[in-house]
């Protein structure tokens, strides 16, 4: 979990080109989302969730890691496509190519998807369903736009 907010906080920001400026209010309403997302998942598994002695080898916990880590995978190199689809300076709409992007139109979004499963298979709790649930209608109403 912690891995994936580094790449997306950290990391991800430094990669992108400029383009669009971010409208303040999105941004205080992303960071605020995903400030008491990470509050709502920390404090669940820490404190509430109760695992078996084997849960880490449980065919669940297991498939939903793999599907956590795919997921993952798929959104670094999604976002790696789309950074480079036009040269500096350059202008316009491109449709990506590569990867994911060859069986989906928003593989970037499929990716994350699949992460947020995957991490709520893997915790089994109702916070991190609910979490992938919001990420599934938030980031797929986004694809079908960026698809149409």
């Amino acid at each position: 979990f912690s891995l994936l907010v580094c790449y997306r906080a950290l990391i991800f920001p430094l990669l992108i080109r400029a383009g669009k400026p971010t409208p303040f209010f999105t941004f205080v309403l992303a960071f605020l989302f995903c400030a008491y997302n990470g509050y709502l998942q920390g404090r669940s598994l820490s404190n509430y969730a109760k695992y078996p002695s084997g849960w880490l080898r449980d065919p669940c916990f297991i498939t939903g890691i793999l599907g956590w880590l795919i997921g993952m995978a798929i959104n670094i190199h999604s976002d790696h496509i789309l950074r480079n689809l036009r040269k500096p300076g350059e202008t316009g709409y491109k449709i990506p190519r590569g990867g994911m992007f060859e069986y989906v139109s928003g593989a970037n979004f499929f990716g994350e998807i699949l992460e947020w499963f995957g991490f709520a298979l893997a915790c089994c709790t109702i916070e991190s369903l609910s979490f992938a649930l919001c990420t599934l209608f938030i980031l797929g109403s986004r694809a079908k736009q960026h698809h149409q």
